[in-house]
């Protein structure tokens, strides 16, 4: 009862105002923005074309209205929490009159099958690689290990997606250079045999930078775990050494480790938007980056509302599990 009181009601509330804070600020950062979206969506329709002013200026009031920019801020704000409650993040400017939801929800599956799977291969690779290389740290290979990584984690995964395409779709030609999936969404081999085509690339890219920097955490965590009493008595008293490995060493280093896990999950709601933009992936990125070159707030408010909410989220969620990682925060 008492770490409910002290603990969990805590972090609740503290996720409600950060969620809260962060869709208020969502709605007025762009309402405080100099450039109208109304006025760059009516000049990109008129910009070949003459009007009479007066039409110009009636489909103007009729567009403003549309949108529900014809209210006071207040009046805005009101109706905003409204249709947030009820899932409707209104029309998309450049795909009018498509809900921003349904844009949303076309591009999601997309990013969460190419960064949830990168995350997941990239944190368990680096945390059992960078464990193993901590521990034997003696060892040829560990050194070897660590040099190729070091080298490769500064260069930008810009840089690393460039290469990957220019080996395996511009020279060897064994994947494609753009797009997704053929077909329709479908529990199918020969769907998810073209997911796993078209976002090999994209992922590998990914995947290659997050394992370097994972490896680097936990083999700087694991060296400092082994300095400690309880491993060298293990070792003294003839523990296996996987058993040290496991029970001991990788086991005391994983609370920061997941951690990183838990708000990379949550961040999966940005997309990765310089991976999707250069392969054409089609990605929250990708539509992130087609909304802001065609000024659709909408669609950038409601992917930001989603970031807001997935990575508040994840925090909560390691908050609360914390207790089950470490016995100390249950004792307090």
């Amino acid at each position: 009862m008492n770490l409910l009181k002290t603990y969990i009601l805590p972090r609740i509330l503290q996720w409600f105002l950060v969620v809260f804070i962060g869709i208020s600020a969502t709605f007025l950062i762009p309402r405080l923005s100099p450039v109208n979206p109304v006025d760059e969506m009516l000049a990109r329709m008129t910009a070949f074309q003459s009007m009479n002013p007066e039409a110009f200026a009636s489909m103007r009031e009729s567009t403003m209205a549309l949108y529900g920019l014809d209210k006071t801020l207040p009046e805005q704000y009101i109706a905003y929490w409204g249709r947030l409650l009820q899932g409707d993040l209104g029309p998309s400017f450049g795909n009018f009159p498509r809900p921003v939801s349904d844009v949303i929800a076309v591009a999601l599956p997309w990013t969460i099958g190419l960064l949830g799977v990168a995350t997941a291969i990239s944190w368990t690779a680096g945390v059992l690689l960078g464990a193993l290389a901590g521990y034997y740290h003696d060892r040829r290979w560990a050194q070897g290990l660590e040099r190729v990584v070091v080298t490769v984690y500064p260069v930008p995964y810009l840089i690393i997606a460039f290469i990957l395409i220019l080996i395996f779709a511009a020279w060897l030609k064994w994947f494609p250079l753009v797009g997704g999936s053929r077909g329709d969404p479908a529990l199918t081999w020969e769907y998810i045999s073209t997911l796993l085509y078209f976002g090999f690339l994209p992922g590998l890219s990914i995947v290659i930078g997050a394992t370097a920097f994972r490896f680097i955490m936990a083999k700087s965590l694991t060296t400092t775990e082994i300095a400690s009493d309880y491993v060298q008595y293990a070792e003294l008293a003839a523990v296996p050494k996987r058993k040290i490995i496991l029970f001991y060493v990788a086991r005391n280093t994983m609370l920061p480790q997941v951690t990183d896990l838990a708000l990379s999950l949550g961040a999966i709601f940005e997309g990765a938007l310089i991976t999707e933009v250069l392969f054409a992936y089609p990605g929250i990125g990708f539509v992130t980056y087609n909304a802001i070159y065609n000024g659709d707030y909408n669609v950038i408010m409601g992917i930001t509302l989603l970031s807001i909410v997935g990575i508040a989220t994840a925090s909560l969620l390691i908050d609360l599990l914390y207790p089950v990682f470490d016995p100390r925060v249950r004792l307090r």
